[in-house]
């Protein structure tokens, strides 16, 4: 395995446990029936009842299940194993019928030969993939004929931009893409800011929004939209407030600017 990916699948190893006890993954209200998707995900993918559904890198699994919740034939796949351990088991403790495959999304077709319905992949996922094209005939590979592909993910302009002193984003990285990867050392998770962790170093690449769009085409999908959002799945920026719909928000003060983005893709039949 190259040293990038190790490294970067030894830091969310060790992130799941982090993870299953925070309060930002809230296991304990799954357990009760909460369904862990957030409003715009759930209206971008929309009815998926009696549909089958693949989701990308799944983490521990809480959106996989939940597709499954409203009635999807769902699969997971993640690259980490103690992922894929925790969501098994949270699947079978909940009796959900969810199948979970441990394996790199890019090296996924070796490991499923299968295509659905919906496949679903959100938040943070992309800047983990060495190489978009690849990941884009992946895609391509796993969406049945007539089947859809929804893609939502941090807007590669915030992922640019650090706050300044005043707390407004400014660009500190470069916008297009790069051959070697960023690397960080991260002291806690984005889900818990008070748990040190072990497997600091993490890496990951950047990406420009014409790269996805056409890797996408390249894998044989038509983009039936791409919309832009002024707000994050998470506080990317310190000065963001989250309002009643769960997502974080600029304030009215800055000026604005897309934080998250969409894509809907369909397969020809």
């Amino acid at each position: 395995m190259d040293p990038h990916l190790r490294q970067n699948r030894d830091h969310w190893d060790e992130l799941v446990g982090i993870h299953l006890k925070s309060k930002f993954y809230d296991v304990k209200a799954f357990r009760k029936g909460k369904i862990a998707l957030d409003p715009l995900e759930r209206a971008e993918v929309g009815d998926v009842a009696g549909k089958s559904l693949l989701h990308l890198q799944c983490h521990f699994g809480l959106a996989t299940m939940s597709w499954a919740r409203l009635g999807a034939e769902a699969t997971g796949i993640d690259f980490s194993p103690q992922a894929i351990t925790a969501a098994r088991g949270l699947s079978a403790e909940m009796n959900l019928p969810t199948r979970f495959i441990e394996c790199d999304v890019l090296e996924a077709p070796s490991h499923l030969d299968e295509t659905f319905d919906v496949v679903f992949t959100s938040w943070g996922v992309l800047g983990w993939l060495p190489d978009l094209a690849r990941w884009g005939e992946v895609v391509g590979q796993f969406v049945k004929p007539g089947g859809t592909f929804h893609l939502l993910e941090i807007h590669p302009t915030a992922l640019m931009c650090e706050p300044n002193r005043k707390g407004l984003p400014v660009p500190h990285y470069s916008y297009f893409a790069q051959t070697n990867p960023l690397t960080f050392a991260d002291e806690t998770s984005y889900a818990d800011g008070k748990r040190k962790i072990r497997n600091r170093k993490n890496h990951s690449w950047i990406f420009e929004m014409g790269q996805v769009v056409n890797a996408l085409i390249a894998g044989g999908l038509h983009i039936d939209s791409l919309r832009e959002y002024p707000f994050s799945c998470y506080r990317h920026f310190p000065d963001l407030v989250q309002r009643r719909d769960g997502f974080w928000h600029m304030p009215k003060r800055w000026p604005q600017m897309p934080l998250t983005f969409s894509i809907k893709a369909r397969k020809p039949v």
